[in-house]
C-alpha cells in the first residue's frame, strides 16, 4: 500500500471534510461545500477521484455536485436523498480506490439520520482509520435526528468490532464541549481529565482534536460506557429513577447533553 496522508480541511464553523491522497490522487469524505476543497486541491496539485458521503445533510453534501463536475471525480455515498451518488453502497460493501492503492469497508450506522454510513479501511499494519461523519465524536455521539437509541447503540457496537486500533476521523470539532458535559457524567475519569488538558492545548495552537483513538474513547465517552457502573448511576441520579437497560442509559445520556 503507498504511503497515505490524512489531512483535515476545515469548513464552515466547526467542519472538518478529510481529505486521503498519497501525493498526486485524492479522496474527500463528506465535502459539506466546494471552495475550501477545491483550494486545497489546486494548492497541493492533486487529482480529486473519490468523494465519499456518510449521510443526506447539507454540511455534509453541499460541495458534492460542484466537486464531482470540476474534477470528474466519483461519488459513493448511501441509497436515498442525496444528489450526485454514482455508486450507492450500503453494509459489507468495499469501496475501492485503484489510484491510491486503497480500499475501504461500507458499515450501515444509522441512528443520526437512518442512511448514515461509515468507512473503515487499513491505514498500515494493525491501524485503522474510521470515517464515521456525525455517528460519533470524542466524548460524544451525533443527535438522533431519525434514529433511536437501539439504533445508535448497535451502530456504536460495529465500532466497537472493528477493534481499538483504529483512528476516529468524525465531522466536527465538538471535542471541548462534548468532554465538559462528560465531566458531568463521570467528573473522575482520569483519562477524561488528561484528554481535556490536551485539547485545549491544540484548540489553543489551532490544531484539530480528531482524529482520536478509539481506545482512548472507550475509557472516555459516555455513549460507548453505557454498561459502566459509573455512567448507569449518574444517568439514574439525573433521570431520579432506576433504568434497566443499556438502551434506556444512553436515551438519558442523549437527552441529558442535547440540554447541556
Amino acid at each position: 500500500m503507498s504511503t497515505l496522508h490524512i489531512n483535515a480541511i476545515a469548513a464552515f464553523t466547526d467542519n472538518y471534510i478529510w481529505i486521503i491522497h498519497n501525493g498526486r490522487y485524492a479522496c474527500v469524505v463528506d465535502p459539506g461545500e466546494k471552495s475550501p476543497v477545491s483550494d486545497y486541491l489546486h494548492q497541493n496539485k492533486l487529482e480529486l477521484r473519490y468523494i465519499l458521503v456518510t449521510h443526506h445533510h447539507a454540511d455534509h453534501t453541499g460541495g458534492v455536485l460542484d466537486l464531482a463536475h470540476e474534477f470528474g471525480a466519483k461519488v459513493f455515498g448511501p441509497m436515498g436523498q442525496i444528489e450526485g451518488i454514482d455508486t450507492y453502497v450500503g453494509e459489507n460493501d468495499v469501496v475501492n480506490m485503484p489510484e491510491l492503492n486503497w480500499s475501504l469497508n461500507v458499515l450501515e450506522v444509522p441512528g443520526h439520520t437512518m442512511d448514515h454510513i461509515a468507512y473503515v479501511g487499513q491505514v498500515k499494519a494493525g491501524e485503522y482509520a474510521l470515517f464515521c461523519g456525525d455517528t460519533l465524536f470524542s466524548c460524544g455521539s451525533g443527535r438522533l435526528f431519525e434514529g433511536d437509541s437501539k439504533n445508535m447503540l448497535q451502530s456504536l457496537d460495529k465500532f466497537k468490532k472493528i477493534g481499538e486500533n483504529v483512528l476516529v476521523y468524525c465531522a466536527h470539532e465538538y471535542t471541548l464541549s462534548n468532554i465538559k458535559w462528560a465531566l458531568t457524567v463521570e467528573p473522575d475519569n482520569p483519562t477524561l481529565r488528561s484528554w481535556q488538558q490536551q485539547a485545549m492545548q491544540l484548540r489553543e495552537q489551532g490544531i484539530p482534536t480528531i482524529p482520536t483513538l478509539f481506545e482512548q474513547e472507550l475509557k472516555m465517552n459516555p455513549f460507548l460506557r453505557v454498561d459502566q457502573k459509573g455512567v448507569w448511576h449518574a444517568a439514574e441520579r439525573h433521570v431520579g429513577h432506576r433504568l434497566t437497560t443499556p438502551s434506556d442509559v444512553f436515551t438519558v445520556l442523549r437527552e441529558w447533553k442535547n440540554t447541556f
